[in-house]
């Protein structure tokens, strides 16, 4: 929609402008290093999802807010919730897997992986179309053999407030506001009530000390990192 791609904009646009002048290229045989200096980037993530009664509250506040976020979404959970997947990919979310069943992804045989991650993928394509849905295995859990056949990079996280534990929603945002900083990937459960409260005050305590909230993919472009296959990421400097 146009006004999330202008909320992304206003992102870029400050990195841009806060850039240093270009200095005179001089050859060199080291690796190319980015570097960026502008607001800090964060990217913020939920899980478990979607849920109607949690899921599409959430969508409204991130709407009425201007910010991106990534969702990492059950399979199992999809039916019933098509338009709320629908509603995220419209609104520019980035939409990711947690496979069908919430299962770890450990020993599983070719056909059971395919089962719980292929098959959401193809519940995920059928709704927002043709794209490249990142995996989140549940638990953090991935043996090698998965990374191999997961195609494309694993999202982890890098700020875990626990949010699952309790109801207690001041606990939440201090773990998260406290503890965050520029590149981190926020863990959050778009599951419960009090987290889908406690991710919107999260961004305006950090919208108001001069974050800018991207999406995992749009944090990794911003920083020059190329997503590669079975590569484990956490956070993004």
């Amino acid at each position: 929609m146009k006004w999330r791609k202008f909320g992304v904009f206003l992102c870029v646009l400050g990195l841009v402008l806060m850039l240093p002048a270009p200095e005179p290229v001089r050859q060199t045989d080291a690796p190319a290093q980015v570097t960026l200096d502008g607001p800090p980037l964060v990217a913020l993530t939920f899980d478990d999802g979607p849920r109607s009664s949690t899921t599409g509250p959430l969508l409204d506040g991130l709407e009425l807010r201007e910010v991106p976020a990534t969702f990492f979404l059950v399979g199992s959970r999809i039916p019933g919730n098509e338009d709320l997947v629908r509603r995220m990919a419209n609104q520019g979310h980035q939409i990711g897997i947690h496979t069908y069943d919430h299962v770890k992804l450990k020993g599983l045989s070719r056909q059971d992986f395919d089962l719980q991650v292929g098959r959401t993928r193809a519940l995920i394509t059928e709704l927002a179309g043709e794209g490249d849905y990142w995996l989140r295995p549940p638990y953090g859990l991935l043996d090698k053999t998965s990374e191999s056949w997961c195609g494309g990079p694993v999202i982890l996280w890098s700020v875990d407030p626990e949010d699952w534990k309790d109801d207690d929603i001041d606990r939440v945002v201090a773990a998260v506001v406290e503890h965050a900083s520029d590149g981190d990937i926020i863990l959050l459960h778009d599951l419960f009530p009090s987290s889908a409260q406690a991710a919107l005050r999260i961004v305006d305590t950090l919208l108001a000390r001069g974050y800018c909230f991207v999406t995992v993919e749009q944090l990794m472009e911003q920083r020059g990192v190329t997503p590669e296959a079975g590569v484990r990421y956490r956070k993004i400097n």
